[in-house]
């Protein structure tokens, strides 16, 4: 799906399916594929599989998935997860600007701004991959998209729970976790509870069963 999108619908058809080509297609009231994957995919579709997009479509994730570390040998940095807000609004700021300045050739700087955006993205995220030994340290901190993903996500139907009867406390589940969710807690309010990808990790590490859907 995501080389779908990567390849064929933005270097093929050149329509732009970073956040910034959502915005502008939204902005010329045009409802294009980027309009449509993110009101499925990052929208509404995550009040029912929350952040599965994440785990299981994201062609920057797929790439940085084949780094080293998949399971993350630091703790989350909290206070860096700020900047996904900055980017969320550059991006915001980025498109409106071609707007205002009313520029003729927009839709070729949307798709060489499509070009830049994911050469950028793989490089800052292979960077912080391997400074940080997170192979998902860019989803966690620098991914724009994560702030359309995190509200529906709270509220999603498909969630990771856990029954704490049988829970052995080997602590398996956090440690193999590549987002450092709380796994054990059950609420959904669980320490980083929004940022759960589904990727099945922690229920195949827990020797009891205690993990599951």
């Amino acid at each position: 799906m995501g080389l779908y999108m990567l390849v064929y619908l933005g270097l093929i058809c050149r329509e732009n399916m970073q956040i910034e080509g959502f915005w502008y297609y939204l902005f010329m009231g045009v409802f294009q594929a980027a309009v449509i994957h993110y009101a499925v995919a990052k929208i509404i579709g995550p009040l029912l599989f929350g952040r599965g997009w994440c785990g299981y479509a994201c062609w920057t994730a797929a790439v940085l998935d084949l780094l080293p570390y998949r399971i993350p040998e630091n703790p989350r940095i909290k206070k860096l997860s700020f900047i996904r807000y900055i980017m969320f609004s550059g991006s915001i700021l980025f498109v409106g600007v071609l707007f205002l300045l009313n520029n003729p050739g927009i839709e070729v700087v949307m798709f060489w701004s499509f070009i830049a955006g994911n050469i950028i993205y793989y490089a800052v995220g292979i960077m912080m991959a391997l400074i940080l030994k997170d192979n998902r340290a860019f989803c966690k901190y620098i991914c724009p998209i994560t702030v359309f993903l995190k509200p529906a996500s709270y509220f999603s139907l498909l969630r990771v729970k856990a029954d704490s009867k049988k829970c052995i406390s080997c602590g398996k589940c956090k440690r193999v976790c590549p987002m450092n969710v709380d796994i054990l807690d059950s609420k959904r309010s669980r320490e980083n509870g929004t940022e759960c990808i589904l990727c099945m990790e922690y229920v195949k590490s827990c020797p009891k069963g205690v993990v599951y859907f």
